[in-house]
């Protein structure tokens, strides 16, 4: 298994299902910690309307898989435009998901799969990759951490609940 290199290609329709089911639930699952479970399920797929109008053939949007040396499928990726930028004029990618398959796990691919991502978006002459990640993922910010991935930004939340009444408007204000 040569873990090393991977080969990027195009998915294919059924491929395509597959990854943004997978995506779509990953990310519901995530956003449930912190709403309804069914606003979550909303929210991703509006996610994908949004982003991918035209499935796998969204112009600018790369749906690919990766597949070792041996030709098995390891895993797959979502790469496009920079959803911050105004305009398609940018120098900046975007990884809107990476995902290896659970038997490929741990074997470098992920880094394999980042590597092969990152070679696409310099041919088109790009110079950054940029992405999100939750915050509590910890093996994926691992993973982008000993890729050479650095914290541009962050954000913070913190649920809170009312407090009770009786203290007045600025109860626990100081």
């Amino acid at each position: 298994m040569d873990a090393r290199n991977v080969t990027l290609r195009k998915m294919t329709p059924s491929e395509y299902d597959a990854a943004t089911e997978h995506r779509e639930a990953e990310t519901a699952r995530e956003l449930g910690k912190f709403m309804p479970a069914e606003l979550a399920r909303e929210r991703a797929q509006r996610g994908t309307a949004q982003f991918l109008p035209d499935g796998r053939d969204t112009a600018g949007h790369h749906l690919v898989v990766a597949e070792n040396g041996s030709g098995e499928v390891v895993g797959n990726a979502w790469i496009g435009p920079d959803p911050s930028q105004a305009t398609a004029t940018t120098d900046s990618a975007w990884l809107y998901d990476i995902n290896v398959l659970a038997p490929f796990r741990r074997h470098g691919y992920g880094s394999a799969i980042l590597a092969a991502a990152e070679e696409l978006v310099a041919r088109e002459g790009m110079t950054s990759l940029n992405l999100n990640v939750f915050g509590d993922n910890a093996a994926a910010i691992s993973l982008y951490r000993r890729n050479g991935y650095q914290v541009s930004s962050m954000f913070l939340s913190k649920s809170v609940q009312p407090r009770s009444r009786g203290r007045g408007p600025s109860a626990g204000a100081e």
